[in-house]
């Protein structure tokens, strides 16, 4: 007669982190058989790679480091190396800054400048890459390439007559003919374009069945859609804007019309000292980093989806 056999134990169940490593651990194998073994890296070529990277990091890193420790600085003669060791700090030169009558403006005529083109460029250009994606009309390829090709005349080009036509329609020292000029942009258009055109017809053909107009459409199907890449293009828009400095300067003639970046500019013809401009570089600066950290999930999303798209 057979001794009856023990019940075989229950498997062990592993944790999460265990099965996040079996899962590297299969992708590694599985990119091993993929890869060309003279392709494979060694490990001296891995220990090289760190060092350049790392080197690479701290180039990087090393301006905005010495803009920071110098703004922190009392106000005296700079020098280096001994001015980048981090002590002593103080922050008179942020106190001096933001005290000054002239910043706070400043701020505000850059928050609405950027803001507001922000929203504009980011509408006119998810309206017109869906008319040009997904819309039929005579001469539409002749006119988004003739609208493209504005990429290749420099900026410089058409700043005079652009400056010239806001003058005559008496936009100089405005908001509106500080903002309105900027609000075409091919280069978000192109993008949003190449964006729709991957979206599948039967999402519209379906919405036009169910009777949806067509900015219900625009509205409820293809701007959430777009929430990655209006993400990353609000990031690029806003930055371009935010340091954006030479339009500003030509329309912005009086003091209280300029914006961050030519009113730091103007603050070096006037002998502030240096801690004092910088603190207000590194005034001009967390406003961009915080608008990456907001956006950073969608922005990562939107460089993947648009190269895949594109």
């Amino acid at each position: 007669m057979e001794r009856p056999r023990a019940p075989e134990p229950f498997p062990k169940k592993d944790s999460p982190r265990a099965g996040r490593r079996r899962d590297r651990r299969r992708r590694r194998d599985a990119e091993r058989d993929v890869v060309p073994a003279g392709l494979r890296g060694t490990p001296a070529g891995k220990a090289v790679r760190i060092v350049l990277l790392t080197l690479a990091a701290l180039a990087t890193i090393f301006p905005f480091y010495a803009m920071v420790v110098l703004s922190l600085k009392p106000s005296a003669a700079v020098e280096f190396p001994g001015s980048l060791v981090p002590w002593p700090l103080t922050g008179e030169a942020y106190d001096s800054m933001l005290n000054t009558q002239d910043v706070p403006r400043w701020l505000l005529n850059t928050v609405l400048y950027s803001v507001v083109s922000v929203v504009g460029v980011l509408l006119l250009s998810s309206l017109a890459g869906y008319a040009f994606a997904k819309k039929r009309f005579p001469g539409r390829n002749a006119m988004f390439w003739s609208f493209l090709s504005m990429v290749m005349v420099p900026y410089h080009v058409t700043m005079i007559p652009t400056f010239a036509m806001i003058a005559k329609l008496g936009g100089i020292d405005t908001y509106w003919g500080l903002i309105v000029p900027t609000l075409a942009n091919a280069q978000a258009v192109f993008l949003m374009r190449q964006f729709i055109m991957g979206l599948p017809d039967e999402l519209f053909e379906a919405a036009r069945l169910d009777g949806c107009s067509e900015w219900q459409i625009f509205a409820r199907i293809v701007l959430p859609l777009l929430k990655p890449i209006l993400a990353t293009l609000g990031v690029f828009v806003f930055l371009w804007h935010w340091n954006d400095f030479l339009w500003p300067l030509v329309v912005g003639q009086s003091t209280d019309m300029r914006t961050l970046t030519v009113g730091i500019a103007s603050l070096q013809q006037q002998n502030v000292p240096l801690n004092v401009v910088l603190s207000g570089s590194v005034i001009a600066f967390v406003p961009i980093f915080a608008a990456y950290l907001v956006g950073q999930r969608y922005f990562t999303e939107g460089v993947t989806a648009s190269g895949i798209k594109g």
